[in-house]
């Protein structure tokens, strides 16, 4: 296993938890993108990261997000096909209701996450990255 893979799947063993506070991770200059869903945007830095995640965590209450599936891309990517569970602050809508299709690109150089871009449609993931499911 790859030292890429090994960092992505320690952020997300945080996240399971609902743990989304380090930015070890992250290199100061992180592009931060989040393509769909109701807080779409992208940021740069580790306070626009910051300034990202606020804007995509409120919208939820106890969000949790598991992989389901790892995939290395190539030497500096990892796509990971993840299901998140939350409920609406708003709409008291519960996660598990619907079914999620959510999907995450890492880019990373140096041990760093470079830019990390949530898509809330996978299959837009797949076909960003020339993937096939």
């Amino acid at each position: 296993m790859s030292e890429n893979l090994d960092l992505v799947r320690a952020l997300y063993s945080d996240w399971e938890r609902g743990d989304f506070s380090s930015v070890e991770w992250a290199d100061r200059d992180i592009e931060f993108v989040v393509a769909g869903g109701p807080a779409q945007g992208a940021w740069k830095g580790l306070a626009g990261m910051a300034e990202g995640w606020r804007e995509w965590l409120k919208a939820w209450s106890d969000l949790r997000i598991e992989p389901e599936q790892y995939r290395e891309v190539d030497e500096q990517r990892v796509f990971v096909i993840a299901r998140g569970s939350a409920r609406g602050k708003t709409s008291g809508l519960d996660t598990d209701e619907m079914r999620s299709e959510a999907a995450s690109v890492f880019h990373i150089r140096e041990g760093k996450v470079t830019q990390l871009v949530i898509y809330f449609d996978r299959d837009r993931a797949l076909a960003d990255l020339g993937l096939e499911e």
